[in-house]
């Protein structure tokens, strides 16, 4: 029960942020695709950080470490000049074609035909995408709180989704940047919050824990003498570089909300704090899996064979206690939820932008033709999570 009612209250502040965020607008498509280009850049910049964070990512970053130690940081590193590269080379030409879809670009330089074939292919990955990290929160979900109360897995799916389209089918990423912003905050506090529990389970220090950590088999994060190995520093650092390029600047979901900023110069500035942003964030995940590691040796725990059971184990099996399974749920929700909302959005935009081109129809049809799009992509959505 006191699951359930961390998941209302959650809610219930999502939908109030929706509430004072779009309660001046009249469902006005500059600001469901754009928000109007009035969004502040340090809110883009800290709710793109739970946006770009999945609940897979929550449970596998700590896992990780168990196989390859911290050595994920140095993709991390590469992450950091990937966006840079993004702020100073696709960002100004989106700005100076005023896109709404970055994906016109195509059609700028390579015609039509490339360009619905880049925002289709787009619409056919951020679908299959969406659903299957969707699908990892609402099995938590039906699992350890809903399954022994008889409520189908497709109820928790149409539910979830249907939260998602009630706070963005009017203001989209006008909203967006501020739920996104509550559920990072969301995030990122159950993270800390973990992580404090652990190392109370622990009984160390600060000092203590620095030390742990840092003379642990699993902490090594720099890989230059195996030149073979996978984790090579070279190899992680420029796989870093051209993953962000590719998944953040080519694409729609992540460069919509830099698109809302006031100008490029303050679009840049979101970009810099963002790419920064992951570092200490993924040392803190990582560091929380060395912590696991060590508090499974202290007592006696069998770990699981595949890495990202690591986490759920300690979550949902008592070992740290009813409040760690609380934080769990409350990051997994958060997770989540901020990379879907987003996600459908940016799938709407596409539609309605890319392939039915609203644009060039009357304010009042093409509010319509979004709100139907909106609305049949969520079904799609739910029917997706049920297929996973």
């Amino acid at each position: 029960m006191v699951i359930i009612l961390i998941i209302v209250i959650y809610f219930s502040l999502l939908m109030l942020t929706a509430f004072l965020t779009g309660r001046k607008n009249k469902g006005s498509d500059d600001a469901f695709y754009r928000g109007e280009k009035r969004s502040p850049w340090y809110i883009v910049a800290f709710g793109m950080i739970g946006a770009s964070i999945s609940g897979v990512t929550f449970v596998s970053v700590p896992g990780m470490v168990k196989s390859m130690g911290m050595t994920y940081m140095q993709m991390v590193f590469g992450f950091f000049f990937g966006y840079l590269f993004v702020a100073h080379v696709l960002m100004p030409i989106y700005y100076r074609l005023n896109l709404t879809s970055i994906y016109g670009y195509l059609g700028e330089r390579l015609g039509r035909c490339s360009y619905l074939t880049g925002s289709s292919f787009f619409l056919l990955s951020r679908m299959l995408g969406t659903a299957a990290k969707l699908y990892l929160v609402c099995l938590i979900l039906h699992t350890y709180v809903f399954a022994s109360m008889g409520i189908p897995f497709w109820a928790i799916a149409a539910g979830s989704v249907s939260l998602v389209w009630i706070y963005t089918h009017k203001s989209g990423i006008k909203t967006i940047v501020w739920t996104d912003t509550l559920q990072t905050l969301c995030l990122v506090a159950a993270l800390v919050c973990i992580i404090v529990m652990v190392v109370g389970k622990l009984d160390l220090s600060f000092s203590d824990v620095i030390g742990a950590i840092s003379h642990n088999p699993h902490s090594r994060i720099f890989v230059f003498d195996d030149w073979i190995s996978t984790q090579n520093f070279w190899k992680q650092f420029l796989s870093g570089i051209f993953i962000v390029i590719v998944m953040t600047g080519l694409d729609q979901d992540m460069m919509q909300k830099n698109l809302s900023c006031r100008n490029i110069r303050e679009a840049q500035k979101n970009m810099y704090c963002y790419g920064f942003a992951f570092i200490p964030l993924n040392l803190l995940f990582l560091s929380l899996g060395v912590l696991l590691l060590i508090l499974a040796a202290k007592m006696q725990i069998a770990l699981p064979v595949v890495n990202d059971d690591i986490l759920p184990l300690f979550a949902t099996q008592g070992y740290l206690g009813n409040g760690v399974l609380i934080l769990f749920t409350i990051g997994i929700i958060a997770a989540a939820f901020s990379n879907s909302d987003s996600a459908l959005t940016a799938m709407t935009t596409i539609v309605c932008v890319d392939l039915l081109q609203t644009e060039s129809r009357s304010k009042q049809q093409a509010l319509r033709k979004r709100r139907i799009v909106h609305l049949l992509l969520s079904a799609v959505l739910v029917g997706s999570i049920c297929l996973v």
